[in-house]
């Protein structure tokens, strides 16, 4: 017996909700596979910077942080952070070329002048040596 018009509609209309279904878990499925990259990524970082300076350790978060944004905010670090982006642009170009040859896409990076989230700190590259947290 033949199928009549709106069961065929029916029969569409279910395989368009499971494809949507199916696409919301993948997409948790990235979602979960991208937090638990950045949670090694920045235990590793973490860990690396405790080793390289170990008399940051007892420090509270805020002495920390202090320490980060007077160390990290100058100009000298801005430049060599700067040199290590380009650096990687540089070496990331052939990859991305070699990729689109073959049909694939490369991830997009952050572009090297990105600002602080926080608000804290100054403008980029501002010599914080003299300024005071409060």
């Amino acid at each position: 017996m033949a199928k009549t018009t709106i069961e065929k509609i029916t029969e569409v209309e279910e395989q368009i909700r499971q494809f949507e279904n199916r696409r919301k878990e993948l997409i948790q499925q990235q979602k979960e596979e991208a937090r638990k990259e950045r949670t090694h990524r920045i235990c590793k970082r973490g860990g690396l910077l405790e080793s390289m300076l170990p008399d940051t350790i007892p420090l509270s978060d805020e002495q920390f942080k202090t320490f980060m944004e007077k160390t990290m905010l100058t100009d000298f670090t801005r430049r060599i952070l700067d040199g290590l982006t380009a650096q990687n642009a540089a070496t990331a170009a052939p990859q991305t070329a070699g990729a689109a040859a073959q049909g694939n896409t490369a991830p997009t990076a952050k572009p090297a002048g990105t600002t602080q989230e926080s608000g804290a700190g100054g403008n980029v590259g501002e010599d914080n040596s003299t300024r005071v947290s409060g």
